[in-house]
């Protein structure tokens, strides 16, 4: 039997090594050709063979050579950045103005990484096939959308997938998880509002774009409030609204850009066109015109129940069922893992990193943000044990 645990302990400080080169020079979607290439050396120096997928992604290959069952597990990693300033102070702070992994992706990558070199070398001891997701474009388009478009998940076919993300929240050490919907499906939005302009000293002349435009905000929030079913989270955010430019001119027209986020497939479809219908009725009325464009973004994330025991079966062995939290609350942020997640049984977690005396409890997305690097020994020993569970290496 593999002690993982060991295993993971004795290459802790490569990857740590790698988590930090990582860090200091971060990539945003789509333009992670870098870290594409840091990917590339790791396996190919561990004669792991690859494809590269999605412009900037990469799709590894691992093949157990022992006679047995052919199933396939997928683990995947997010690999980009975030457009925003790193102002910690370390040595491996972000080396590029305007860029930061704030978000743990990093780490997310050098645990992948250090389960592809375990498992790697461990090879006969199991049958079947692991893959290596390596995601680009999480923060924004969802690179796994495009990874499933150009056939990751088929030759061969991939049986279950596994995530995991960073949680400055819960204490370096656990690791939380919950059965059932895990994240939020988003939409965003875009409203056009037009009117007619006209002096500010004369409204009766005009169809005054922005007080329809504070219609619409509040009208839109009656939706959530009146019209769905209180029991299930729901939430239609304005995050921008945008018309005129002097104080005594009415403009023309307004542009509002918000997002919807569901939990429930009947309360997205519900609420998308409610919100066409809600504009559309205090437009008619105000003697305004709009447009609108509503976006089918991220999915809702599931856990499918047996991958939940087996990955809770798998941390038991690594850090003790004390240590295995229960997510209570489902988070209404949007992970694309969750466009895996549609096609294949799965399982996605939060691996704890928070540490008060290490100041690594700042938020994600912040600009202090940092992890307790020994969390990332803690994910390679439990995703290693998770596919070895799931495998059934001996």
């Amino acid at each position: 039997m593999i002690n993982f645990k060991e295993e993971a302990n004795t290459i802790k400080e490569e990857l740590i090594i790698i988590r930090r080169e990582l860090h200091k020079y971060p990539e945003i979607g789509m333009e992670e050709f870098k870290t594409r290439e840091l990917i590339k050396t790791f396996l190919k120096d561990e004669g792991i063979p690859f494809i590269e997928v999605a412009k900037t992604g990469v799709c590894g290959i691992i093949k157990g050579e022992k006679p047995g069952p052919i199933k396939t597990i997928a683990l995947r990693s997010d690999i980009d950045g975030l457009p925003m300033d790193d102002k910690k102070t370390c040595d491996y702070s972000s080396k590029i103005n305007g860029r930061m992994h704030a978000c743990g992706h990093d780490a997310h990558i050098a645990i992948l990484l250090g389960v592809a070199k375990i498992l790697n070398k461990n090879r006969n001891f199991f049958s079947g096939n692991v893959k290596l997701f390596f995601e680009p474009a999480e923060e924004t388009v969802g690179g796994s959308r495009f990874m499933i478009e150009e056939g990751v998940l088929e030759n061969p076919s991939v049986d279950v997938i596994c995530g995991l993300h960073v949680e400055e929240t819960i204490e370096c050490g656990k690791i939380m998880v919950k059965s059932g919907v895990v994240n939020a499906s988003s939409n965003p939005f875009k409203i056009k509002i037009k009117g007619s302009g006209g002096h500010g000293a004369y409204p009766h002349t005009t169809v005054d774009p922005i007080v329809i435009a504070s219609s619409v905000v509040l009208a839109i929030q009656n939706i959530i409030s009146r019209e769905v079913n209180a029991a299930n989270p729901a939430v239609i955010t304005i995050a921008s609204i945008h018309g005129g430019k002097a104080q005594n001119v009415i403009p023309e027209e307004v542009n509002i850009k918000g997002i919807i986020r569901t939990l429930i497939k009947e309360d997205r479809e519900f609420i998308k066109n409610r919100v066409v219908e809600v504009v559309e009725g205090v437009c008619k009325y105000s003697r305004g015109t709009c447009e609108i464009e509503i976006e089918d973004s991220y999915p809702s994330l599931y856990n499918d129940d047996n991958m939940v025991s087996i990955l809770k079966r798998s941390a038991e062995t690594i850090i003790g069922n004390e240590n295995i939290l229960n997510q209570e609350n489902i988070k209404m942020g949007v992970e694309s893992f969750a466009y895996f997640a549609e096609q294949r049984p799965s399982v996605f977690y939060f691996l704890g990193t928070g540490n008060n005396e290490k100041h690594t409890s700042y938020p994600a997305h912040s600009s202090l943000f940092d992890i307790d690097e020994d969390a990332i020994a803690v994910g390679i020993a439990i995703q290693c044990q998770l596919v070895s569970n799931y495998l059934t290496i001996t």
